[in-house]
């Protein structure tokens, strides 16, 4: 009886002191730097992007093909292959990456492959006769990609006794798809200190 009624204690309060827990949800600036486990994040992928795309637009290939051509160049964003340990989503980077060589002003920017399926098949359902032939988008109108923008995020992990240095490189390169010439190439460098306490957990 007397386990019983222990055990009846216990669970009661171990009901209430679940009951008595509570989760606290807090709205930030999305702008604002917050870092928790001190993995790769969206400030890392932003600070990374803006560094490389400035660096590419203020390269050699990009006056000479302004000379050559007397427009701007179309750009397409490939692979971003993540060569980590971490689990790092490399659209968040791919994304950015988007946004600063669209925002520039500098170059013509071209869906990726998985929107132009989107868009494609957009296009076709406009010529099944349901859509105002004024409005038809015509077919074989595409805009072709000058080059292509791709490469890899790489990290280095050295942890010892609660402390942990975490190393990432951002490598980009730019390839002429015409000639499959690189006409530049890009590094980007993070270096984080992670220390965590004897009580963590």
């Amino acid at each position: 009886m007397k386990s019983k009624l222990f055990v009846l204690s216990f669970m009661l309060v171990a009901f209430v002191a679940a009951g008595c827990a509570s989760t606290k949800v807090e709205r930030v600036d999305v702008k604002e730097k917050i870092d928790l486990s001190g993995d790769w994040n969206d400030t890392d992928a932003q600070i990374v992007a803006q560094e490389l795309i400035s660096n590419s637009l203020a390269g050699s290939w990009l006056i000479q093909y302004n000379q050559q051509t007397n427009r701007q160049p179309t750009v397409i964003v490939g692979h971003i292959e993540n060569r980590s340990s971490e689990h790092i989503d490399p659209q968040v980077i791919v994304k950015q990456i988007e946004q600063e060589l669209l925002n520039s002003g500098k170059v013509r920017f071209v869906a990726s492959p998985d929107e132009r399926k989107q868009v494609r098949g957009e296009r076709k359902e406009q010529h099944k006769g349901w859509t105002d032939p004024e409005t038809i988008k015509k077919i074989g109108k595409e805009l072709g990609a000058d080059y292509m923008m791709a490469g890899s995020i790489n990290a280095v992990n050295d942890e010892s006794k609660g402390r942990r240095v975490v190393f990432y490189q951002v490598n980009l390169e730019l390839v002429d798809l015409e000639t499959n010439q690189k006409v530049w190439i890009g590094q980007s460098e993070l270096k984080k200190t992670v220390s965590k306490s004897a009580l963590s957990f």
